[in-house]
């Protein structure tokens, strides 16, 4: 669906570009995760892919079309979600007029049975509402817009504990089998129950392009007690004893991934 090839990029006035001859494919049907420390380009990424930034070498390409070119076929069909926003002086309806035309499969059921699951009213002035609020309401409108592909940068900055509960199920509930989804973050714990793909970068390169089904066929994360390290490809102290990650023995039985663990092992080079 999403083809990203041998790309470069630099912003002005950088000397070391945050691309560089940079390629990556992305499937349908799947919620990717991408991680990366702050400065990787995990944001100029997902302006790539939408076409609001342009590569100076290779191209992004989105179901056959250039992304740069912002055809009205490819953006009907792509959402974006920034991590800052702010939303018009208007009541939501408006808002909701205004904007629903360019979005074809645009749904106002799936729109108020989002505001709902946010506990916010469907009728709302935009300007009245907090950070958080405006947030859930833009993400809100971001699902229910139908797209086949939406791109959030940072989308659990600004909520609180329930909220990114909320947003979980939101996302887990209104995401179809024909969608695609890239959530770029760094707090990883608020979305490792919804990815099906782990993407790490590190300037310049992908140090990680795997599904979580491979990653616990392959690996462990668990708990060890100190004298039961031996086969550990990487471990941290805790509270509970030290969290590892190892390889997963044959007949074992599969255990949850632990994002934070996974990306410090990647990025530490110990895979």
């Amino acid at each position: 669906m999403i083809e990203v090839k041998n790309i470069s990029f630099k912003y002005a006035g950088q000397k070391v570009p945050v691309f560089e001859d940079f390629s990556l494919e992305l499937k349908e049907n799947n919620i990717y995760g991408l991680l990366g420390k702050n400065g990787t380009g995990k944001s100029t990424l997902l302006y790539l892919i939408s076409g609001l930034l342009r590569a100076s070498r290779g191209e992004v390409v989105v179901d056959g079309m250039k992304a740069n070119e912002r055809r009205p076929e490819m953006l009907r069909d792509i959402f974006i979600v920034p991590e800052e926003f702010d939303l018009p002086a208007m009541t939501l309806d408006n808002y909701v007029r205004i904007n629903q035309p360019f979005y074809p499969n645009f749904s106002r059921e799936v729109l108020e049975a989002c505001l709902t699951d946010f506990d916010l009213p469907v009728s709302l002035k935009l300007n009245s509402l907090s950070m958080g609020q405006k947030k859930k309401v833009f993400m809100s409108f971001a699902l229910a817009a139908g797209t086949k592909l939406l791109l959030m940068d940072e989308p659990t900055n600004g909520l609180d504990i329930p909220s990114k509960s909320q947003f979980r199920k939101v996302v887990a509930q209104h995401m179809t089998p024909d969608r695609t989804l890239i959530i770029s973050t760094h707090q990883v714990h608020d979305v490792e129950s919804l990815l099906d793909h782990i993407l790490i970068l590190s300037p310049q390169k992908l140090l990680l392009d795997a599904s979580v089904a491979d990653i616990t066929d392959k690996y462990v994360f668990e708990y060890r007690s100190p004298d039961n390290m031996g086969d550990a490809l990487y471990a941290e102290p805790s509270l509970q004893g030290n969290a590892v990650m190892a390889p997963r023995r044959e007949g074992s039985p599969e255990t949850q991934i632990n994002l934070e663990l996974l990306f410090s092992a990647v990025t530490q080079g110990k895979l």
